[in-house]
């Protein structure tokens, strides 16, 4: 008995031990992520009845044509705009391309994607941002992207189906689409689409079903990745079998990354999907922002943010 009373007390000091070392870790993520977000800009527009924010970065240089893409990147469930710079490094490589890069807040911390996470009209807000920014910088309107992960990622989805006069291309990130957005989804033209999900995702099931069922409540279904890909394809009347390549890894994490290309569609269109064998809900070349018996593995064998801007860097609003 005095022999499992102390494995008991040894099994919980481990426990507390680990859980202090998670804490500790995210205390200096979060200090990490904010000193990136105070490189750039703070900005604030009125949309409605509502002050909404958001952050801009300014690449250093310009393009010589003077005007240069704009790449919205959205924050997860819970999340803030300051958490997506360091997250991401997207500004970064926005100074090695010459492009600008907008960080949305949402109002409630949740995009309001169909799931009924928030009430706030964010279509609207997007938009509004998007007008805002080719007033007062050089934007070139026909490369506008729009990328994000988790909620980021289903409401980028929903950009595809409401602001496709606006968005050039979009990237979803650890989500694949709500199931309450894919019969009111109605793009007004074709639309080039990226999925990169993890086939050990706990948060959003790579098959479809219970968003964040595994965190002890349900936040709406999703649909699989298969049926999400089918619906852009059908969108973008794609008929051609995809172009499958397994990556080479990187770095031993348990992680392998398989990319799947579909193109030929109208207007030059193309759904590209990036499966990440067990990657989890996290963006792959990102940090281990929780520990991975809550969101799984965040793999290095992939850099999402360059395999984003590559894609988006090939398709034009209209092209």
């Amino acid at each position: 008995m005095r022999k499992l009373i102390l494995s008991a007390i040894a099994v919980a000091v481990f426990c507390f031990l680990c859980m202090a070392a998670s804490g500790a870790r995210t205390m200096r993520l979060r200090a990490s992520l904010r000193e990136a977000a105070a490189a750039d800009e703070n900005r604030s527009i009125v949309v409605g009845d509502l002050t909404r924010n958001y952050l801009l970065h300014v690449p250093k240089l310009l393009p010589s044509s003077g005007k240069a893409p704009l790449v919205l990147v959205l924050h997860g469930g819970g999340g803030r705009d300051w958490n997506m710079p360091g997250f991401t490094h997207f500004d970064d490589l926005a100074d090695e391309e010459g492009f600008f890069v907008a960080y949305p807040d949402s109002y409630n911390r949740n995009w309001n994607d169909t799931r009924g996470m928030s009430t706030a009209d964010d279509v609207a807000f997007i938009r509004a941002l998007i007008d805002e920014l080719a007033r007062s910088h050089p934007i070139d309107s026909r490369r506008v992207y729009a990328t994000g992960i988790s909620n980021g990622g289903f409401f980028s989805n929903r950009l595809a189906c409401d602001l496709t006069d606006k968005i050039g291309a979009i990237a979803s990130i650890a989500a694949t689409m709500p199931e309450t957005l894919v019969p009111v989804c109605k793009p007004s033209r074709p639309i080039s689409v990226m999925f990169i999900q993890g086939t050990k995702d706990p948060l959003v099931p790579i098959n479809g079903g219970n968003i964040g069922f595994q965190l002890g409540r349900s936040r709406g279904q999703n649909i699989s990745l298969a049926d999400a890909v089918k619906f852009w394809r059908t969108q973008d009347r794609i008929s051609s079998q995809p172009i499958e390549e397994n990556l080479p890894d990187h770095v031993d994490d348990g992680t392998h990354v398989r990319r799947e290309t579909w193109s030929g569609g109208k207007d030059n269109t193309e759904v590209i999907v990036y499966t990440v064998e067990g990657g989890g809900h996290t963006w792959p070349g990102g940090p281990q922002y929780l520990p991975k018996l809550i969101v799984g593995v965040a793999s290095q064998n992939l850099d999402a943010t360059h395999a984003i801007w590559e894609f988006f860097k090939k398709h034009f609003l209209g092209i």
